[in-house]
């Protein structure tokens, strides 16, 4: 640890360049889209496969535990190999797991593969995406954690995770567009498009933005890297320059998720994280009981697409109009969020018609939207600059561990009564929100610029 004195003499950090954050908007918006527009399509091939919702549902499950024992390996490693390399890695997991999805969806439907082979291939290679595609999120939150103030981290992870809000209205919108017969692909088109649009971003990533490596490699390594790796230089250098203020010589010591710093963090990230996958696994079921599609599949994209992009237009309401606009804290959003996600569960159980679902999706939406950068930027600003990488790995670890059963179970217990599955989330956004006012710090301390003393 330095000397206040010396500290309080350092140069400011400068704000990401506008093109820089743009391309890590990209990247973030890419998977967001692709992921959703899957999940707009799946209960509909589901329904055409005859397999049973939960099992669609459970087909997401080994991905997410991947993603949860990845997520913070990849978060470690890019301290070393630089966030530039992870991005990339995380990019190519996408783009090979929406591809192998997409092809072997295609051959179930086309009758190469039965339902039961088909949804064993899916999950495979949905695995790749938990696997490896978990690389990209944490490298790019670490990246603009590293290099953002305090008193404005809250704001920067909320402009980065409304990405995933933006994806997550452009896949729904598109996603039945591209249901087209074009070599016969109808349901699975959104599948091999965004797969194509993941290639796309992952060359303007490796062309647009500089390498790393010597910066990450150099920080708590016994071999430091040569500063001239020739890695591209440009006007915006400082945009490369974290300062760790006195952590710079030493390797931060790993992070686990119930360290005192972050547990409260993590059990409200993590319950309510659950409370939100229960949501999402339901919400495109929900849709085609609600509207009789059941026996008309295809046509049930339509409006399950319509409910989610409203639902992804009211959490950008939230990350990129009320948090700024009210320079909401982690606590306030956190809280505040999860009271709002209750309101919208409730309506959404109690919905019979599409204008009311979406009603009740999107003030779900609403609240989520605040309670998850609220969580995000607490448990960022728990820990010192040097810890962000590792803190990224834990917040992208917590949320797959809410997929890994919460979706198959509120699919399950909605398939028994609608209210079961509904209750159960209501209870859980509760539950947060009690553990939260008693175990969350107050903004005014986690807000406050201890950058000198980190």
């Amino acid at each position: 640890m330095e000397p206040a004195s010396t500290s309080l003499n350092k140069t400011p950090h400068k704000a990401i360049s506008n093109g820089r954050m743009a391309l890590l908007f990209t990247v973030m918006l890419v998977t967001a889209a692709g992921n959703t527009a899957m999940q707009s399509v799946m209960p509909s091939i589901g329904t055409a496969l005859e397999v049973s919702d939960v099992w669609i549902s459970l087909a997401y499950s080994w991905s997410a535990l991947l993603w949860v024992i990845c997520a913070p390996i990849w978060a470690r490693r890019s301290d070393r190999r630089g966030r530039k390399a992870m991005m990339a890695l995380g990019l190519i997991g996408f783009v090979v797991s929406m591809a192998l999805c997409g092809a072997v969806l295609w051959a179930g439907l086309s009758g190469w593969l039965t339902a039961f082979w088909a949804l064993i291939a899916f999950a495979a290679a949905r695995s790749l995406y938990g696997g490896f595609g978990s690389a990209a999120p944490p490298a790019v939150q670490a990246y603009v954690a590293s290099r953002t103030p305090r008193a404005e981290r809250t704001q920067a992870l909320s402009l980065i995770a409304s990405s995933f809000g933006l994806g997550t209205v452009i896949g729904p919108a598109l996603a039945p567009l591209l249901i087209f017969p074009f070599l016969g692909l109808g349901l699975t088109g959104p599948f091999i498009s965004f797969a194509l649009l993941g290639l796309v971003a992952l060359v303007i990533l490796r062309l647009r933005l500089p390498n790393d490596e010597p910066q990450f490699a150099a920080r708590g390594q016994t071999t430091a890297y040569a500063s001239g790796s020739g890695a591209p230089s440009d006007s915006n250098h400082d945009d490369d320059v974290e300062d760790e203020g006195g952590d710079g010589d030493q390797e931060a010591r790993r992070l686990r998720w119930f360290e005192p710093r972050l547990r409260p963090w993590v059990i409200a990230g993590l319950v309510g994280g659950h409370a939100q996958a229960m949501i999402l696994g339901i919400s495109g079921f929900l849709v085609l009981d609600r509207l009789g599609l059941r026996d008309s599949p295809a046509e049930g994209a339509g409006p399950v697409g319509l409910v989610l992009m409203f639902g992804a237009l009211a959490t950008l309401l939230a990350q990129w109009g009320l948090i700024p606009r009210f320079k909401m804290g982690p606590r306030a959003a956190t809280l505040s969020g999860i009271l709002v996600a209750a309101l919208g569960a409730a309506i959404l159980g109690a919905a019979q018609e599409l204008h009311l679902i979406a009603l009740g999706y999107s003030i779900a939406s609403l609240g989520f939207g605040l309670f998850r950068p609220g969580t995000t930027a607490g448990t960022s600003l728990a820990v010192t600059r040097a810890e962000q990488g590792q803190a990224s790995g834990v917040v992208a670890s917590v949320a797959g561990a809410s997929f890994i059963y919460a979706p198959a179970l509120g699919v399950w217990l909605y398939n028994i009564s609608d209210w079961l599955g509904f209750g159960l989330i209501i209870a859980l956004c509760l539950a947060v929100f009690a553990l939260g006012w008693k175990g969350l710090a107050s903004d005014q301390v986690l807000t406050t610029d201890r950058e000198t003393f980190e």
